[in-house]
């Protein structure tokens, strides 16, 4: 079914220099070329790496300033970051507030290139918070085809807050799971990386678990303009285990690290198998969307039940 099970992976914690966007892309660049060096098919950089998360939600950055500074698909950095995925021969994916050209709209998406050169970008389907005031949500899922199968993309609040995505890309055959992703530390607060650690790494390893697929995590780390970012990069899935019971397992990273660096782990995506979408011993699989779909039909999401 697949060219091949086994990728070599590679997640970083990325320190940003805040609306710096030529020493940001070339240190993607570099990064990249360094990944492909240690054998890396593949390298995830995290969300919005492109000028840093806080250019576009600060407000003191105005409207014009944020469109004049987006990318287009088609614009130098995507060209740049497409020669550089071409001539390394490796997968790049990294963060940015991209542009439609025909429309002017700005989203938070993730740019894709391979060794073949620009394939597309996922637009973020659900902005968080303060991310509703400068973008538009995105609409549409986003999986590109690789000798290891689909692999798929959802960025941050896609990722924690809203399973369904990451179940419809598992239903559509992904055993790679891709997760962009700028997540701050509150470290003004006692136990403040208990607190991330507990909300970022329960959320993956449910999400690796329940799906029984691989999970790649890119984070952003230390201070951007006002936020702290809390690194934690990491690659999670499925792990081998003397019961039938789904164990995750994780195969790089360091997520108690906020320090700038890259992490590399090479998987046997044989190990994600995605059971719950087997035919079962009546011949039917666990998954059961037409159920869901007639719940969700019959239910208004303005409505909230009395507790």
């Amino acid at each position: 079914m697949y060219e091949s099970d086994i990728i070599t992976a590679a997640v970083l914690n990325f320190k940003v220099i805040a609306g710096k966007k030529e020493e940001n892309l070339s240190r993607i660049i570099d990064f990249s070329k360094s990944a492909a060096k240690r054998g890396a098919d593949l390298i995830l950089f995290p969300e919005m790496c492109i000028m840093g998360y806080d250019y576009y939600v600060d407000e003191e950055v105005t409207r014009k300033e944020k469109e004049d500074s987006a990318e287009t698909f088609d614009g130098l950095t995507c060209t740049r970051i497409a020669e550089a995925a071409v001539n390394n021969e490796i997968y790049i994916i990294a963060g940015m507030a991209e542009k439609d050209i025909e429309t002017g709209s700005l989203y938070n998406s993730a740019y894709v290139a391979g060794p073949g050169g620009a394939i597309g970008a996922y637009r973020k389907i659900h902005p968080y918070d303060y991310e509703n005031t400068w973008c538009e949500k995105g609409d549409k899922p986003f999986v590109f085809e690789t000798k290891w199968g689909p692999v798929s993309v959802g960025i941050c609040y896609d990722t924690y807050q809203f399973p369904e995505l990451m179940r419809y890309y598992a239903h559509k055959g992904s055993r790679l799971y891709l997760n962009p992703t700028a997540l701050p530390e509150a470290v003004t607060y006692e136990g403040s990386r208990a607190g991330f650690i507990n909300y970022y790494c329960r959320a993956i390893e449910y999400g690796a678990s329940c799906n029984t697929i691989f999970i790649a995590n890119s984070n952003l780390a230390g201070w951007d303009k006002f936020n702290y970012f809390g690194g934690g990069s990491c690659i999670v899935g499925p792990g081998v285990n003397p019961s039938s019971d789904v164990g995750v397992k994780y195969y790089a990273g360091d997520t108690g690290s906020t320090q700038a660096e890259l992490f590399l782990a090479t998987v046997d995506l044989s190990l994600a198998t995605r059971d719950i979408f087997k035919d079962n011993f009546n011949g039917t699989p666990d998954y059961r969307p037409d159920v869901y779909k007639e719940l969700f039909d019959n239910a208004n999401p303005y409505l909230s039940p009395k507790l």
